[in-house]
């Protein structure tokens, strides 16, 4: 007897549900490290490592199973992405030494790889036609997604006794729990062939969207870079700059940027896309322009209002940068797209906190967060500089036109 499946409506929002799950996941890690560092003695060096190495097998998945559910349905890369999950979970869970503690953010990154494009995918597949949240769901969920974790999991380093046993049995039971949801989904994406030639690692953006990609890609660049300095480093930040060492504390800064991402999202859903990735950089690059006057004057509430504000740009510009990206893309190229900004986004999101991490073992890290800042300032202000110029080339006409305009009107 064929299982029931959901309609339309019920199916975007279980999609949505799924999503904000897997993010949740990916972002308990953070307030653990702390733990592990006392546990298995390592330092910001590795630890970064640990935070980076998850990011490249994410990286590594979405470039060659990023756009597979466009050819074998979307339903079998959700439950075999989801089991993955499930697995990393249990790896985490018996995790003795820094070896099984990288083993498991390796197979984290791979599932979300997975995952990433094709519940993005199946957000833009089943959203209304009339009503597209698609894209504001796909730029919200990260910070809301990210904040649940990250508080959460701080919550339970704060007041429970064996916090890593109880965040990764729960974790394990929802993520085995939401691979069997997926068979109500409906199939989106009918088998299609070359499924083979699609995992071949390539970033694919569609002709038409490569304008409006490269003009949103210094903020995309800009806004993945400061969340992956915060997931990895906020909570060292604030305990050796700030002298704020409760696990919670920690947590709630990533909180107040991850946080405001989505409300960002959600503050610019009703403005034009590339009106809100102006908008939402330059209030990023004001946000990120506290942080350093944070950093400056040692003041914590600067640093907190400074992330609030932060997140809010970034949450804004992705959104923009997503509806613009995605305008107009074909129903088979929609997954592929969609890995393509998130290649961009998690090798932003690794690689200068790889390197900030490093650095900090020579350089003080006050020093090394105000050079990455004030990188991060000039890359949203690139991005703002770029709209506009597109701006103006399609508001002045080209010569020749120019020339037939002034003939017509003699």
């Amino acid at each position: 007897m064929p299982v029931p499946t959901l309609s339309r409506t019920p199916a975007f929002w279980t999609a949505a549900g799924l999503l904000l799950l897997v993010l949740a996941a990916s972002g308990v890690p953070t307030p653990l490290y702390r733990v592990y560092q006392d546990q298995f003695g390592f330092g910001p060096g590795m630890l970064t490592i640990v935070f980076g190495i998850y990011a490249f097998a994410l990286l590594a998945a979405l470039l060659v199973v990023g756009g597979l559910s466009d050819h074998v349905g979307r339903r079998p890369v959700l439950v075999g992405g989801l089991l993955l999950q499930a697995a990393a979970m249990v790896v985490f869970l018996a995790a003795d030494g820094i070896g099984w503690l990288l083993v498991a953010r390796v197979v984290q990154g791979l599932s979300m790889g997975a995952l990433t494009g094709t519940l993005g995918a199946l957000l833009l597949d089943t959203q209304r036609p009339d009503r597209p949240l698609g894209p504001l769901l796909n730029s919200a969920a990260p910070g809301l997604g990210l904040s649940v974790g990250v508080v959460g999991a701080g919550l339970v380093v704060e007041y429970a006794a064996s916090p890593t046993r109880w965040v990764f049995a729960a974790l394990t039971t929802a993520l085995v729990v939401a691979a069997a949801i997926v068979a109500f989904l409906p199939e989106t994406s009918p088998r299609a062939p070359g499924a083979l030639a699609s995992l071949r690692p390539t970033v694919r953006v569609p002709r038409p969207q490569r304008p409006a990609f490269l003009t949103a890609l210094p903020v995309l660049v800009a806004a993945w870079a400061l969340g992956g300095l915060y997931l990895s480093l906020g909570p060292s930040l604030a305990a050796s700059v700030f002298d704020l060492r409760a696990p919670l504390i920690g947590s709630l800064l990533v909180l107040a940027m991850q946080g405001s991402a989505a409300i960002g999202a959600v503050l610019g859903h009703n403005l034009p896309p590339e009106r809100a990735m102006v908008a939402g950089a330059s209030v990023f690059a004001i946000g990120v322009g506290g942080t350093i006057a944070a950093l400056l004057t040692g003041v914590t509430v600067v640093l907190f209002v400074s992330a609030v504000v932060s997140g809010l740009g970034f949450g804004m510009a992705f959104l923009g940068a997503v509806a613009t990206a995605s305008q107009g893309v074909a129903p088979a190229e929609r997954a592929g797209l969609l890995s393509s900004v998130f290649v961009v986004g998690y090798l932003s999101f690794s690689i200068p906190a790889i390197v900030a991490g490093s650095l900090s073992a020579v350089v003080p890290l006050e020093t090394v967060t105000e050079i990455y800042a004030a990188v991060l300032v000039v890359l949203a202000l690139t991005a703002v500089a770029g709209v506009r110029a597109r701006r103006r080339a399609v508001q002045r006409p080209d010569p020749a036109s120019r020339a037939v305009q002034e003939s017509l009107a003699a």
